[in-house]
């Protein structure tokens, strides 16, 4: 298996919700069963999903439409969504995607009623619904490869629509706060207040959040384009979201942008204890962290605890660090950084017969057709691979460049 790391924009104009996305991602070409098998991992009886072609605005789309159970359901905790979570059949990329949803939501609703988020009541977001759409969303982006590390995903403005919703909490103000609170955090953009009523959800927010960078459409070789269709059918704009999957066209330039650090010093912890630390960070939502020795106070030998991470999965981060080091203060910044653009390509290795699939990674200058001396495999890919084969890992590693530069060379 080869190829470019895929891309996606979603067109989130005319609004976004949990069943819109789904519905887009299932019509771009993820694989239906893989998100009924998802769904019904959760465990509850009567859960499932049913799909339906429909028009919205004179538009052709498809309806995701979740089947729930018979009995109302109770309120829920974040425990709860996250029990959910971490028991179903997703893979460990769409468990970290659905877990950083919860949170995002339990974090906002928190803020917006004035407590912790663990004491949240879900409501609507914890309904049976929501939580297959949540879970449904995880496994049909992860299918289409858009939870892969160096997969380009960015997203529109978000249609804020205006007027009132109804909900547990009485009428509210549209975009509801929870809304604002989340595309806050995550630099998302709000505009088309000219809509009338809800046009993203909480839900759509949160998803949207995790799994986008707000930006125009990314370089790529468009694949498929996936419309997914709300409940109304609204005269104003077609009530639709839009993903456009492809496979990414790197540009090879520098970019400017942020990056929120997480730090503690730590000069108390048994040393054996900092790799499941530092793999801990990584599972919370830290792109990268890392250890540097120091001397602190007295004297004392201690460690200073780095991370890197988007804004919005800040606070899970910093949870991570307290609860994995016992440190009784975590510190953070933004700032700015220039990154060189990337790809990763999926290359084989190995006889026939036993082929073993290791990323490489790779950057660099503009005019090169082969990135020399920038191309590295996925480490933990290349020793898996390595055990499989009875290779050492260096032969691993150097096989798989190799095979990524004969891909690469000009024909």
């Amino acid at each position: 298996m080869t190829g470019q790391p895929d891309a996606a924009y979603i067109d989130a104009t005319a609004g976004v919700a949990g069943d819109m996305l789904l519905a887009a991602l299932l019509d771009a070409g993820a694989d239906a069963e893989r998100v009924h098998e998802a769904i019904a991992s959760l465990g509850v009886p009567g859960l499932g999903l049913r799909t339906e072609a429909a028009r919205r605005g004179g538009l052709a789309c498809l309806r995701a439409m979740i089947i729930t159970p018979a009995e109302p359901d109770r309120h829920r905790h974040l425990d709860d969504m996250l029990g959910h979570v971490g028991a179903s059949g997703l893979g460990p990329a769409g468990k970290d995607l659905a877990t950083r949803v919860f949170r995002l939501l339990a974090e906002a609703e928190g803020a917006v009623h004035g407590e912790p988020p663990e004491d949240v009541h879900f409501h609507e977001v914890g309904a049976f619904d929501s939580l297959a759409d949540v879970v449904g969303s995880a496994a049909a982006l992860d299918d289409l490869g858009l939870l892969r590390p160096g997969a380009v995903v960015s997203c529109s403005a978000l249609a804020a629509g205006s007027g009132f919703v109804t909900s547990q909490h009485g009428r509210l103000p549209v975009p509801a706060p929870a809304v604002v609170r989340i595309a806050a955090a995550a630099g998302l953009d709000l505009a088309g207040g000219d809509l009338a009523g809800e046009r993203t959800t909480p839900t759509g927010v949160a998803l949207l959040a995790a799994a986008a960078a707000p930006g125009g459409f990314p370089a790529m070789t468009v694949r498929a384009v996936g419309t997914g269709g709300g409940s109304r059918d609204t005269p104003d704009r077609p009530n639709i979201t839009r993903v456009v999957t492809g496979a990414s066209v790197a540009e090879r330039d520098v970019r400017e942008g942020e990056v929120t650090v997480v730090e503690s010093t730590v000069d108390d912890l048994d040393p054996r204890l900092w790799p499941s630390v530092l793999q801990a960070v990584r599972a919370a939502g830290a792109w990268d962290c890392w250890c540097a020795p120091i001397i602190g106070r007295h004297g004392r030998p201690g460690q200073v605890l780095t991370a890197l991470c988007a804004e919005p999965v800040r606070r899970a981060v910093a949870d991570a660090i307290f609860a994995h080091t016992g440190t009784l203060g975590v510190r953070w910044s933004r700032m700015n950084r220039l990154t060189a653009s990337r790809t990763s390509v999926a290359v084989e290795v190995g006889p026939p017969g036993n082929r073993q699939v290791v990323t490489v990674k790779a950057a660099g200058a503009a005019g090169h057709p082969v990135d020399f001396g920038t191309a590295t495999p996925e480490l933990a890919e290349a020793e898996a691979a390595a055990q499989v084969l009875g290779w050492p890992v260096r032969a691993v590693c150097e096989a798989a460049v190799a095979r990524y530069r004969s891909l690469r060379q000009p024909t």
